[in-house]
């Protein structure tokens, strides 16, 4: 009988074991700080991005979001929209080389936006709405560095960018620009950015604070398949149990 105790714990612990990779693996698909629309077309003008900001912690809440625009490649006429139970800093700062632009030369842009007092909890997210009057055209993509602050002190730092084809640990937001005129994920002319900015609004009116899991799909999927792992694995156990029990009374 010990043998098949052995047997049937084994089989428990792999798919125990099994189930939780795929769950760790679905909750940290679903953690990163992330931009929306993931595309624009080069030198969009006019439109919105959003910085979604989901809280990965059980037991702290998030209690400070810091976003780093770049300045090499700057984001023009940046706008920060009213957030409910958060005040946003703007910081700007002087360019080095000015910009030359239809209503006069710009000599200095947004290069961090921080927002505090606001709480996002447990299982919830929050929608960070910045409005922009153009995108650079001479890059191919834009990485927006960002520091996310725990109310225990933790500070998560999301500003590693993606080298090789394989994801970091804690990745930067990403906007990808796509050619002129290029259909693109996001928005690539001003009535599409327009469009993408009142879907970004109503959606932080009444769903901001959703939970994170119901916003990821793939990491609902994931969960799932690890359950079916489960199964399988005590499936497994039993099919050995009863083998096992077969060989022994043919033994005797």
């Amino acid at each position: 009988m010990s043998a098949h105790r052995t047997t049937l714990r084994r089989a428990g612990t792999v798919a125990a074991l099994a189930t939780a990779g795929v769950l760790a693996a679905a909750g940290a698909a679903s953690a990163h700080v992330t931009v929306h629309p993931e595309s624009y077309a080069k030198g969009a003008t006019d439109g919105v991005i959003t910085f979604r900001v989901p809280n990965e912690e059980d037991k702290a809440s998030t209690a400070k979001v810091q976003v780093y625009l770049p300045t090499d490649h700057p984001v023009l006429g940046v706008l920060v929209s009213p957030q409910d139970g958060w005040s946003a800093k703007v910081t700007s700062t002087k360019l080095k080389t000015p910009i030359k632009t239809d209503d006069g030369t710009i000599t200095d842009a947004v290069s961090e936006i921080t927002w505090t007092g606001g709480k996002i909890g447990a299982g919830h997210y929050e929608d960070f709405n910045v409005a922009f009057g153009q995108l650079p055209d001479g890059t191919d993509q834009l990485a927006f560095k960002a520091l996310q602050t725990y109310s225990d002190g933790n500070v998560v730092r999301w500003i590693e960018e993606t080298t090789g084809g394989e994801e970091p640990e804690n990745p930067a937001p990403v906007l990808k620009l796509t050619a002129k005129g290029a259909d693109a994920e996001g928005s690539t002319s001003t009535s599409a950015a327009s469009t993408t900015a009142t879907k970004t609004s109503d959606k932080s009116a009444g769903s901001s604070k959703s939970t994170a899991s119901d916003s990821d799909s793939t990491a609902r999927g994931l969960g799932t398949a690890g359950l079916i792992v489960g199964v399988l694995g005590l499936a497994a156990g039993a099919f050995a149990l009863v083998r096992s029990r077969s060989a022994g009374s043919r033994a005797e």
